[in-house]
């Protein structure tokens, strides 16, 4: 290798094998310098990597050839990690699409003026020659102007801008001169940013020094940062009171479970605070790169969730209890129902009760006292043979239910009992107890009797999801219908009232054979009324349930219940819809299900 080609190799990077003067061949990597990581080391992956035949690299080709070294070219949108990866790889493709475009431009002007400049150069030829026949210019004159129209084309240097989709950054790359074309200057670049209109955020100190860089063709520069928008944070509810509470019902090591820690009454004070409020924020606007203005939108108010006896404090940030008794949230607004207290048992000294919000009594519901309430209910005591209670919360009863075949208990949540015995109960949602003993149950979701016992023994459990228990039957064989599936509350109100209209009928039939009286017609008249309410009640109940046995949804419901049990004895019945299986042996760990229209024990 010869000298020269040695220092050319060291100085201008060239390959020992290149041919002098000429340019070196494009990196196998697309002709982009990329290095492993970026700032806060993650991959580089926001570096625009362009084919080695991309228009810009026949620009660099022809800059490199002209002054025999040029840095490789780095078009990195994101040095500082400030790009999230989706918004790099969205921001990589308009870059690609518009440098394109860019250099593609550039160099249809460079051809253009090659062409242009070729045939100026024939016809000061053409010129010349007459002049030369009329004793025209000057033989110095005429070598120079050839020379300024020999060889590549004459272009200044070019910014030029990339602004990211939502005009919030600016990028800057500077197209090199051709030949004699005037270098790149300070005064050069902020008159570029004037023509393109970017007047905010501009880096002055970057453009200041990148007119005197050894790096400022073909480089991608962050040079100017608008201010993001910011919208402003809504509003948002702080609770002091649970908007659900959760009845979770531990057991112990003797697989008891303690009913008096199961406390459903939130207590209040008059005046204490419920909730408060966090008022929204307001937006703070942005501003682009271009110095528009970008709107931001303030945060939305939300209202506070005043309900029954509650009050909003003066200044609008609290909701406080207008009355002392029990919280509850109905799952628009919190509301505070009066709390009851009942020191003793439900007997003669208090009456039967009817009261708008929730009891608490701490003793008994004695035999023939109905209690109810719209609220919940909580029964520190035993709920005896021949009483009623109902309750449109939840009901607990901590030492159980213990009933005559008369015993009626109605509950619109879920009801949680030591035991229950020779009772009717119905349950919209779920029920829990220790053990199920000759009752009428029709719960609406699910029962679950896996605690002490564990038992069901007799009678019929109606659940429309799911029955969960230790032991379903007796070794005895005794008698236990299980059903799954369908509206079991929907049938005990019918059942409920086919009772009224048989004793309002029985009622009637009594009337009727007294003799006249005033009093006989006053009792007569309102008995016709309440027979005539309760059979249109009837007749629509009916009507309903046909809608429903059309629909295909109810064969969905019915699929869908199931019997789970450590062990089921002989003589229990399972019935899924019309269906029906009785069991001849005992079952352990089994699961009753229907599936495909057919009873299956598993």
């Amino acid at each position: 290798m010869s000298i020269k080609k040695k220092l050319t190799s060291m100085l201008f990077g060239q390959k020992a094998g290149a041919v002098d003067g000429a340019a070196p061949a494009a990196p196998e990597t697309a002709g982009v310098a990329i290095p492993e990581t970026v700032t806060g080391g993650r991959p580089d992956s926001y570096v625009l990597e362009l084919s080695s035949e991309h228009p810009l690299y026949r620009l660099y080709d022809q800059r490199r050839q002209e002054v025999g070294y040029l840095p490789a070219p780095r078009l990195c949108l994101d040095e500082d990690g400030m790009l999230s990866p989706e918004t790099a790889r969205l921001e990589l493709n308009r870059l690609r699409a518009q440098i394109t475009s860019a250099c593609n431009a550039r160099l249809k002007e460079a051809r253009g003026k090659i062409r242009g400049g070729s045939g100026k150069k024939r016809q000061s030829g053409a010129k010349a020659k007459e002049e030369e026949k009329k004793g025209g210019k000057k033989e110095e004159e005429k070598k120079a102007e050839e020379e300024v129209q020999d060889g590549p084309p004459v272009l200044d240097a070019m910014p030029w801008f990339f602004l990211s989709a939502d005009k919030l950054l600016a990028w800057l790359l500077v197209f090199p001169p051709t030949r004699r074309g005037k270098d790149v200057t300070r005064t050069q670049i902020y008159e570029a940013l004037v023509r393109q209109g970017i007047g905010y955020g501009v880096d002055a100190r970057l453009l200041d020094q990148l007119a005197h860089s050894d790096k400022k063709y073909f480089n991608l520069y962050l040079v100017a940062r608008g201010k993001p928008a910011f919208n402003g944070v809504n509003g948002n509810i702080v609770d002091n009171f649970p908007r659900v509470i959760e009845h979770t019902l531990e057991v112990n090591e003797y697989d008891q479970v303690d009913y008096t820690a199961l406390n459903l009454i939130c207590n209040v004070k008059q005046g204490q605070e419920i909730c408060r409020l966090i008022k929204p924020t307001e937006g703070e606007p942005g501003r682009s790169v271009l110095d528009e203005e970008i709107p931001a939108k303030s945060g939305q108010d939300v209202p506070l969730p005043q309900g029954r006896n509650t009050e909003i404090s003066e200044d609008g940030s609290k909701l406080v209890a207008s009355i002392a008794g029990s919280v509850e949230f109905t799952g628009r607004s919190f509301q505070v129902n009066p709390v009851l207290e009942v020191p003793g048992d439900v007997d003669f000294s208090t009456g039967s009760i009817d009261f708008m919000g929730d009891i608490n009594i701490r003793g008994s519901v004695l035999s023939g006292f109905t209690v109810r309430a719209m609220g919940n209910i909580r029964v520190a005591g035993v709920v005896e043979a021949g009483s009623t209670v109902e309750a449109g919360g939840d009901l607990v009863v901590v030492k159980g239910i213990l009933g005559d075949g008369t015993t009626t208990v109605q509950v619109h949540r879920s009801l949680f009992s030591k035991y229950i015995e020779n009772a009717t109960i119905s349950v919209r949602e779920d029920l829990q107890t220790d053990c199920i003993i000759g009752s009428s149950i029709y719960c609406g979701r699910e029962v679950v009797v896996q605690s002490g016992r564990g038992t069901i023994m007799g009678g019929r459990v109606w659940a429309a999801k799911r029955i969960r228990a230790n032991a379903v039957g007796s070794r005895s064989e005794c008698r236990t219908s299980i059903h799954l599936g369908g509206s079991p509350c929907d049938s005990f109100e019918q059942e409920m009232i086919k009772r009224e209209v048989n004793a309002l009928e029985m009622e009637l039939e009594r009337l009727s054979c007294q003799p006249d009286s005033p009093v006989r017609s006053s009792l007569l008249g309102k008995a016709k009324i309440k027979l005539m309410t309760a059979e249109m009640k009837l007749r629509q109940m009916e009507s309903r349930k046909e809608d429903g046995e059309k629909d295909d949804s109810d064969k969905e419901e019915q699929e869908n219940g199931r019997l789970e049990c450590a062990v089921a004895y002989p003589g229990t019945r399972v019935h899924i819809g019309g269906d029906m299986i009785r069991l001849h042996q005992t079952k352990r760990s089994c699961t009753v299900t229907m599936v495909r229209g057919e009873i299956v024990v598993m």
